[in-house]
């Protein structure tokens, strides 16, 4: 018996067959076929267990959620004491803790940054920053990357993968323009109408695998918009939060954009929060009609409190200091591991601890999950190019278990390549 206070179950299996009749009976199925018949029990630091007792190293975090660990002792901590006075709150009034992260958030960013919108998650902070687009310029069309991710709600999901957006019939290539990763022209083309609201960007594109950008390309893109009276977007979900060694990957780039969105790890990995970061343009709405955008649980002042501790944690230098570390050990390791295997891993595409491995075979990361998985680590393919495993390692992460990964990892490549090339490992 699993007895978890509020609710209990017989076992794993007991679980499983819930999850299907309940729950998502195709993810669950999935997941089982893939060989990984995970259900995540305790959880703790950057290790997770299986309810029938198995530890994983999680470096996959959700996408980012986890950056500072599971259930991580300051923010359980800032919880638990903001518990005492705080709760969701009410969205129609002005609030304490939505006050106090909205100016921590503006201060965070480039200058061009002066308004914070909030949501609940991802999807739906990428909707306001749409419809905050379309509100400034007073154009409805929006340009988005091809395999590109930006979230599953309405607008959020038009933008994205056909895989999505044709499923709920939110396919509308009159308002939704899609080009290629890369291509200058065809970005100026797609904005040369003067009909564009937005072009809305990853920094680093994480469910197609984190392709880094070319040089200069962020920069045109930005010059673009400029150009032809569009706004910037810059989604920095997966890839904000220190995890490229700067607050905010764009600033890389030296590019200050219209408006940027975080979430994931905003939350700490404690309480779901969301925010659109707005520069004077795209926030005019608040100005013109502040309820233009109600969200019941976007801001709850719980999770203002968990963000204000996570951004406190981030912008310690001693951690931007640790993310370099853990990147450049990373770097020099998984080289290592690559010119053992040249002829099957073929690629390492890395921003900070935003990495992907990329494999010489279609399903090539799906081989190595599974390995990872026997092996006791977590990482997960990338669902739009299932060649290349997203590698997450978390900001807070100690040599020790640094170094345990890449052990568990250089094991995990050899078997997976024997696996994936029909031979049998021994």
């Amino acid at each position: 018996m699993h007895d978890y206070g509020t609710f209990a179950f017989d076992s794993k299996a007991d679980v499983l067959e819930r999850a299907k009749t309940f729950w998502n009976p195709d993810k669950t199925q999935f997941w089982t076929d893939a060989g990984v018949d995970l259900v995540i029990d305790r959880r703790e630091g950057y290790f997770l267990w299986d309810m029938a007792g198995r530890r994983l190293i999680d470096m996959h975090l959700n996408g980012g959620t986890y950056n500072l660990g599971h259930r991580n002792p300051e923010v359980v901590q800032a919880l638990t004491e903001g518990m005492q006075y705080f709760d969701v709150g009410n969205h129609h009034f002005p609030s304490v803790a939505r006050t106090a992260l909205a100016q921590k958030l503006v201060e965070s960013a480039p200058a061009s940054i002066t308004k914070v919108a909030f949501g609940s998650g991802g999807g739906e902070a990428i909707d306001i920053a749409l419809k905050s687009a379309r509100h400034a310029t007073q154009r409805r069309k929006i340009v988005s990357i091809a395999k590109a991710y930006h979230g599953h709600t309405g607008l959020a999901v038009a933008t994205g993968d056909d895989r999505f957006a044709k499923l709920f019939l939110a396919d509308r290539p009159d308002e939704f323009i899609q080009v290629p990763f890369g291509d200058v022209g065809a970005m100026e083309q797609a904005l040369s109408g003067d009909d564009v609201a937005a072009v809305i960007m990853e920094t680093i594109l994480a469910t197609y695998g984190f392709p880094l950008p070319p040089t200069g390309y962020l920069e045109a893109v930005k010059g673009l918009t400029e150009k032809y009276g569009a706004l910037y977007i810059a989604d920095e979900v997966q890839t904000g939060l220190m995890r490229t060694g700067e607050m905010w990957a764009i600033t890389k780039h030296g590019i200050e954009p219209d408006i940027i969105v975080t979430g994931k790890g905003l939350s700490g990995g404690m309480y779901p929060i969301t925010a659109a970061m707005l520069g004077d343009r795209a926030a005019q709405w608040l100005n013109q009609d502040g309820f233009g955008h109600i969200s019941t649980f976007g801001g709850a002042e719980l999770g203002c409190v968990a963000a204000i501790k996570t951004l406190e944690i981030c912008s310690r230098p001693e951690v931007r200091s640790m993310v370099h570390y853990i990147a450049d050990l990373f770097s020099a390791g998984l080289a290592r591991i690559q010119s053992d295997y040249p002829d099957w891993f073929v690629g390492i595409r890395q921003n900070g601890v935003v990495i992907g491995l990329e494999f010489n075979h279609p399903e090539g990361a799906k081989f190595v999950m599974r390995e990872l998985y026997e092996n006791g680590v977590w990482a997960i393919f990338s669902t739009l190019d299932p060649r290349v495993l997203q590698f997450k390692p978390g900001l807070l992460l100690g040599r020790d278990l640094c170094e345990d990964v890449l052990d568990r990892v250089d094991v995990a490549v050899g078997r997976a390549r024997t696996a994936a090339m029909g031979g049998r490992r021994s």
